[in-house]
């Protein structure tokens, strides 16, 4: 007979390569935080068998799911609703019913310290939002796997559908009891602290920053879009992501010294697009630009290994854009203030080709050109 530590999982789920990277640094956390308990990836097909392979080095359990099971006459309802494919394939956690009890964890999610006592708490357990506290934030919580709970959700999607288009609306009203009725369903902020909240209450932070437990890294920048110095091993957190940086640093530590350098450097791809957060967002260059990352603490930005001006023209021009290191977002802001705060030069009036030019004017013209004048334009 299976032990009880069989028999419970931490579940979470990749929907493409890039989500990928993050329940890798997912799993490792678990792992470092000392877990007995099982792993469980679901993926979607959106996912390449190099990430899978890594995966499974990580994870118990690599299950396959699709955005929609034709195998469910339930699920072929939902074809009219395309904008729930994703929130749908959460869903497909009530099916692993191999385990007795499960704690689902989005992937953008960083555990802290252990958090296997979360297995003595009933469904639906989880933390109230930070945005809407009467609601509970859906990137954690405590379920039991249930075929019948999950055709009962799917049933409920479809006759009512969800508050915010989302998996975290949807279950909030399936399970709506959760706001009233037994509050020892709700966990502790500590369970699933977002990465910006404590901006609204900077004392409450410093007070229990400490007492932690699961970081999550709510909104459409994560911690793999974030800018990473190679020379210094640390990370510079984007204008208006609101991370703190301390927990982005935990982040990059855990993915540089477990997930990095097993990553599969062909996963990239030369068809970037002129849009910035389409270079951030294309999950084959991503993962190729942070296969290749090296961390190089003796070398400065004037370091012989630096790439030279001309070089690194090429390299856009081939799409092998450096958004990780020199031609990160930040840089390229710095760079477009500073154009933009000089002062513009004087307008030259056109000069006809017809006009008479002084003598002075035309030797100027022929004169040779001084060694400054030879350096290219940057």
């Amino acid at each position: 007979m299976a032990s009880q530590e069989e028999r419970e999982a931490f579940v979470t789920l990749a929907t493409n390569d890039t989500y990928s990277l993050g329940c890798l640094v997912l799993g490792s956390s678990l792992r470092r935080a000392g877990t007995t308990r099982q792993l469980a990836v679901m993926v979607t097909p959106g996912v390449s068998q190099s990430l899978r392979d890594q995966l499974s080095r990580v994870f118990n359990l690599v299950y396959d799911v699709d955005l929609l099971d034709s195998q469910d006459p339930t699920n072929l309802q939902l074809l009219g609703r395309p904008d729930l494919n994703v929130t749908f394939t959460k869903f497909h956690c009530w099916r692993l019913t191999q385990y007795d009890k499960a704690v689902f964890l989005d992937a953008d999610t960083l555990v802290l310290q252990n958090v296997d006592e979360l297995f003595n708490r009933e469904e639906l357990s989880a933390a109230p939002d930070a945005g809407w506290p009467d609601c509970f934030n859906s990137g954690v919580f405590v379920f039991k796997p249930s075929e019948q709970t999950y055709n009962a959700i799917l049933q409920f999607a479809l006759d009512q559908g969800s508050f915010d288009g989302g998996d975290q609306g949807l279950l909030n009203m399936f399970f709506r009891q959760w706001a009233t009725e037994d509050i020892s369903r709700h966990l502790p902020f500590i369970y699933n602290v977002v990465s910006q909240a404590f901006y609204s209450y900077l004392p409450a932070f410093k007070q229990f920053k400490n007492n932690v437990k699961i970081v999550h890294f709510i909104g459409a920048t994560k911690p793999w879009h974030q800018p990473f110095n190679t020379s210094s091993g640390e990370v510079t957190p984007l204008p208006d992501s609101g991370h703190n940086a301390e927990f982005l640093q935990l982040w990059w530590t855990i993915f540089m010294e477990d997930v990095q350098q097993t990553l599969d450097p062909n996963l990239k791809t030369n068809n970037h697009k002129n849009n910035r957060m389409s270079m951030l967002t294309t999950s084959e260059g991503l993962i190729g630009q942070l296969a290749t990352l090296k961390i190089s603490r003796d070398q400065g930005p004037g370091s012989a290994s630096a790439l030279s001006s001309g070089e690194r023209k090429l390299n856009w021009e081939k799409g092998q854009i450096d958004y990780l290191g020199e031609d990160s977002f930040v840089n390229i802001q710095k760079k477009l203030e500073e154009s933009l705060s000089k002062p513009a030069e004087p307008h030259k009036p056109a000069t006809s080709p017809f006009s008479r030019r002084s003598p002075t004017e035309e030797t100027a013209e022929t004169a040779e050109p001084t060694k400054e004048s030879k350096e290219p334009c940057e």
